[in-house]
């Protein structure tokens, strides 16, 4: 059964530690005190208001939240698109400046290029970084094998399923090596069958692989079966309203998305997403 300890709030309001405090040597992703606003006619919309937030090296994180709540936002400065207001995100301890091949990006529209084939589009990335032609080939094949587009890898995007280019720009940013994966909600647009067998290839290529996610989503279901912590974000403005760990093995399978524990943490995130007031205090 679940431990309900693990089910706590992990972001007590009365707890006050600095960036030093909070950042440590096996942290690979660390937002410190990070405000986002952007400016209004006669305003100013605060995005994100003061979030802390430490990934491990390896750990799979799902945020979920209600919409407007910043989670596109907080993913888009770990990939150094956005920058904060105020605070800092750092990777591997080393402040954010920019976009890096350290960090690959996997948006809700798949973004091939519909004029190459499955192959040319993982190795596009490899190209731009002057990868010798043998080692792009051995890369790219790598990518489409753990994806499963062995089969496909000469076809064009035009010929493919969603699903299918779905897993090519999953390929494509495994082909160029990150350390991290940041993903803002991948599955979104799929039909529910493939959004399950996408979910069950992710966490198989996560498993050989071992990346740092960050995984965006709106689906609750979807944000418990994949992480081993959800992060859920509250709105206007955004900010960590709990942190939950998900205390289920790996791999995950049907018979844990049917299980009571699985169903337990379930109710508490999707409690926590909907109907929101004030952050329960730990304990």
């Amino acid at each position: 059964m679940i431990d309900k300890t693990s089910l706590q709030d992990k972001s007590s309001p009365e707890e006050k530690t600095s960036p030093e405090d909070r950042t440590s040597p096996e942290d690979k992703i660390s937002f410190q005190d990070v405000v986002k606003t952007f400016p209004m006619k006669d305003s100013t919309f605060t995005a994100l208001d003061h979030v802390s937030l430490d990934i491990a090296d390896r750990e799979f994180v799902t945020v979920v939240g209600p919409s407007g709540c910043g989670k596109s936002t907080l993913l888009s400065m770990a990939a150094g698109l956005v920058e904060p207001t105020s605070g800092q995100v750092l990777v591997d301890g080393a402040p954010v400046a920019g976009p890096g091949p350290d960090r690959g990006v996997i948006f809700q529209q798949y973004a091939l290029f519909p004029w190459l084939t499955v192959r040319d589009n993982v190795e596009f990335g490899l190209k731009l970084a002057d990868l010798p032609a043998a080692e792009r080939k051995r890369r790219a094949e790598h990518a489409i094998d753990l994806v499963g587009l062995a089969d496909f890898a000469d076809s064009l995007p035009k010929t493919l399923s969603g699903g299918m280019k779905q897993r090519c720009a999953i390929a494509r940013a495994y082909a160029v090596n990150p350390k991290v994966l940041l993903m803002d909600e991948p599955f979104g647009a799929l039909d529910a069958l493939t959004r399950v067998q996408l979910q069950d290839q992710l966490l198989e290529t996560w498993r050989q692989e071992q990346r740092t996610v960050l995984f965006i989503t709106h689906d609750v279901d979807e944000a418990v079966y994949l992480a081993s912590r959800v992060v859920v974000m509250a709105a206007r403005p955004g900010r960590v309203h709990r942190v939950l760990d998900v205390d289920l093995p790996y791999p995950r399978t049907e018979e844990i998305r049917l299980s009571p524990e699985f169903a337990a943490i379930r109710n508490e995130v999707w409690h926590s997403v909907y109907h929101q007031s004030q952050p329960t205090p730990a304990g």
